[in-house]
């Protein structure tokens, strides 16, 4: 497959868990083309390199604290998405930035790369998201959407 959609992001900690909601609505609601793998990365971490690997193109989608307001909504391509390897207490604190530094280090960052991020209001356990990111749902569908028309992938 040229083209990934990776939603991110631990549904048990209510606002952390838009990028899996968002990937959820998006195979529900839309027939994409085959060249295209809709995934729920969850909070796999390192076992998410193989669905980076070969990519042509790879959507993201997330809570990022962008250190703005709760639902801020904003989009980060290719190098302006941050990379680099952390200190962590174990591998299940590997993020986003973590993964793309790998992924730079082998030489198989894919050939194009889009964060679509939204800022939290609460990563408190539930499972419920706050009105702020919740409401934004549809929008953020919506901006995969048109991300994959901008890359002339089929999605209706």
């Amino acid at each position: 497959m040229k083209a990934a959609l990776i939603g991110l992001g631990n549904i048990l900690l209510r606002d952390e868990g838009i990028g899996v909601h968002v990937v959820n609505a998006v195979k529900e609601r839309y027939d994409c083309s085959e060249e295209v793998d809709i995934l729920d990365g969850g909070t796999m971490g390192l076992d998410l390199l193989p669905h980076f690997e070969g990519r042509e193109k790879i959507l993201l989608v997330d809570a990022v604290d962008f250190g703005k307001e709760p639902g801020y909504v904003g989009v980060l391509e290719d190098d302006d998405i941050p990379s680099a390897l952390s200190t962590k207490f174990s591998v299940h604190h590997i993020g986003l930035s973590d993964i793309i530094f790998v992924l730079k280090l082998m030489g198989k960052s894919p050939g194009k790369m889009c964060l679509i991020g939204i800022q939290p209001e609460s990563m408190e356990v539930g499972l419920e998201m706050t009105d702020a990111v919740g409401g934004k749902l549809d929008f953020l569908v919506d901006m995969c959407r048109n991300k994959f028309q901008e890359w002339n992938i089929s999605c209706v």
